[in-house]
Order: C-alpha cells, then sequence, then structure tokens
C-alpha cells in the first residue's frame, strides 16, 4: 500500500467512531437535548464490548453489549434532563466522569494482565469487497474495511432520510424547534425525545465499541483521547445534518490520519506538536463553522414542562 492509499484509508478508519457518535448525536440535538456525555458513553460502550468480546468470544455479541452500555448511559441521561429538569450541561459532565471513572476501575478489577497488554478481544476481520478492494487507491480506501465502518456509512443515508423524509424525523424535528406546538398537535415530546437520545446512547455505544473490538482488540483506560468532544465538534461542523456530518468526520479523520503519517515519518518533530494536530483542526473547524448561519434546534437545553 503506498502512503496515498495508507493515508486514505486511515482517514476513514478514523473518521468512523467520530462519524458514528455525531449521527446519534444529529438525532438527539435535534429533538432539543444537550448531551455533552459522549466521550463517557463512548467508554463505557468500548469496555462493554471488549469484556463481552473476551468472555464470549464473540465480536458480534460484544458490539451488542457494546451499544446497549451507551443506550444505558443515555438513559441515565434522559431521566435526569427529561423527567427531572436537572440542567443537561451538568449531567452531561457528570456522565464523562462516571464513563471514564467506572470503566477504569472495572478495567484494572476484571482485567489486570489487560494493562500490560496481556488481554486481547476477538475483533471485528477486514472484509475486502471482491473486485472494489483491488481498485487503486480509493479500493483500500472504501471497500477494504470490517463491517462497522461499511455500517457508519450506511448509517449516514439512513438518517439522512429518517430526518428528512418521514414523519418520524418531521416529529423529532418539531420537538426540537418548538415543543408546545408540537404537544398541540398531539405529538409526545417526552416520549420522542426520550426515544431520540436513548439511539444517540446506541450509536455512541456502537463508536466506542468500534474503538474496541474493530480500529483495536483491547481496551485501554480513557482510549477514546477526546474523541467525543472531537464528535460534538463534528456535528457542529456538518451543521446537524448527516451528509455534513460525514464530511465532517472524515475532515477530523484526515487530520488524526496526518498526526500518524507525521509520527511514523521519521521527521525531527515534537511529538507534543504532532499530538496537536487534531485538536488544532477542530478548534479552526468550528471557528470557521460558527460564521455560517446554523440549523440548531431552537428549543435544545431547554427542558419541557407540559402545561
Amino acid at each position: 500500500m503506498d502512503q496515498l492509499s495508507f493515508f486514505l484509508a486511515a482517514t476513514v478508519r478514523m473518521a468512523i467512531p467520530l462519524l458514528i457518535a455525531a449521527l446519534g448525536l444529529v438525532v438527539s440535538e435535534r429533538a432539543g437535548l444537550m448531551n455533552i456525555g459522549v466521550e463517557g458513553t463512548m467508554l463505557s460502550g468500548a469496555f462493554a464490548a471488549f469484556a463481552v468480546a473476551i468472555y464470549t468470544n464473540s465480536y458480534w455479541l460484544g458490539l451488542i453489549a457494546g451499544m446497549l452500555a451507551g443506550a444505558l448511559m443515555a438513559f441515565i441521561f434522559a431521566v435526569a434532563s427529561i423527567k427531572f429538569k436537572a440542567p443537561q450541561i451538568v449531567i452531561g459532565c457528570a456522565i464523562n466522569m462516571l464513563g471514564s471513572g467506572f470503566t477504569a476501575v472495572l478495567f484494572r478489577k476484571m482485567f489486570f494482565d489487560a494493562a500490560s497488554g496481556g488481554t486481547q478481544a476477538k475483533a471485528f476481520p477486514t472484509v475486502a469487497i471482491p473486485g472494489l478492494s483491488s481498485i487503486p487507491v480509493i479500493g483500500d480506501m472504501l471497500f477494504n474495511h470490517n463491517i462497522i465502518v461499511y455500517l457508519g456509512f450506511i448509517l449516514v443515508f439512513v438518517v439522512w432520510f429518517v430526518m428528512n423524509r418521514t414523519g418520524i424525523g418531521t416529529r423529532i424535528i418539531a420537538v426540537g424547534e418548538h415543543p408546545k406546538a408540537a404537544d398541540s398537535l398531539g405529538i409526545n415530546v417526552f416520549t420522542t425525545r426520550y426515544a431520540a437520545t436513548i439511539f444517540s446512547g446506541l450509536m455512541m455505544g456502537m463508536a466506542g465499541a468500534y474503538l474496541a473490538i474493530a480500529q483495536s482488540n483491547t481496551f485501554q483506560v480513557d482510549m477514546t483521547g477526546g474523541k467525543g468532544y472531537i464528535a460534538m465538534a463534528v456535528v457542529v461542523l456538518g451543521k446537524w445534518r448527516a451528509l455534513g456530518v460525514l464530511a465532517g468526520a472524515l475532515i477530523f479523520g484526515g487530520s488524526n490520519a496526518l498526526q500518524m503519517t507525521l509520527q511514523n515519518s521519521g521527521l525531527n518533530i515534537p511529538p507534543n506538536l504532532v499530538l496537536m494536530v487534531p485538536y488544532v483542526v477542530t478548534v479552526l473547524a468550528v471557528l470557521a463553522a460558527c460564521k455560517k448561519k446554523a440549523i440548531d434546534a431552537s428549543a435544545k437545553g431547554v427542558p419541557y414542562e407540559k402545561a
């Protein structure tokens, strides 16, 4: 694989967890929920996927476990913010701390040997699409990945279709824009917001599972490394649209791939400067995105009280 093919394939691999988590955020944020607990939710999904894959020797069961763990964290957030009307920013911060601390304790308790690299889970294998994977350059970029990568691209069009072409998407947008008007039309604001939030948790859990049993075959403490926050930036950059999120995720995936390329280039560049690349790109991209008109939900972060 030449340098260009390697860079493009790495861009896609690094973009997928950001893309999947961001797609979940698109749905929940358009419904009016501001969940900044992406990092903790992804960590929970990563640990659950790793643990179940270890004990069952099945990456499929690991993926399901990761998604369920993400849904559980999202449900906690939903109950606190929808039922008890707690400040969503505060609950999101608490989710991040809970996910980080709880997974670290469980990991050290259950997989002491894994801390030194001794325990590895069964990971999703690469599935090369016959014929297409042999196309120069784009073959490795698009058609030589594990199944979650392909699923991530499919989800882009699923979310786009649901949000733009179905009544479900209309209801989600309605409860995020004008919940009282939606309620007056018979739309259950609470149920819709619960469903949107739990869906986002499933996506965040899948993104975490990808890190543990697809991109690698192990779990590390705080292995997300800020990817949850970058996923939030991807949503802003993508203007809360599925196709925009795809473009944003590829931009950030490219910045991570560039970081990897620079690390392996042998150039005399201070390591800390190389590690800064994705985060510098995050700041610059969000600043650029903020100059343009967004379509964010007008009632986002505002608890709804039924009259």
